[in-house]
């Protein structure tokens, strides 16, 4: 997270509260979220473990590629 620049606001935000979440491999989820940077809509992807209580974070990256990674119909939930 600190090597790509992502708040670790937003990674809290993401799990706590995501706008999709997805399968990932391994029995992994995969919390999503939209942000807007620098006047440009990015997709957050956080991949966690869920653990007793505790949910382990795998990695956290932003993408352009909103479509590709976004199951479904458009929301409106973009900060």
């Amino acid at each position: 997270m600190e090597r790509r620049r992502i708040p670790e606001e937003w990674v809290t935000e993401t799990i706590n509260s995501p706008a999709q979440t997805v399968e990932g491999y391994g029995r992994r989820n995969v919390a999503q979220k939209k942000y807007m940077v620098k006047d440009r809509q990015y997709l957050l992807r956080v991949v966690y473990e869920g653990r007793e209580k505790v949910n382990v974070v795998v990695t956290a990256y932003l993408t352009s590629q909103v479509e590709r990674y976004w199951k479904g119909e458009e929301d409106e939930d973009s900060i």
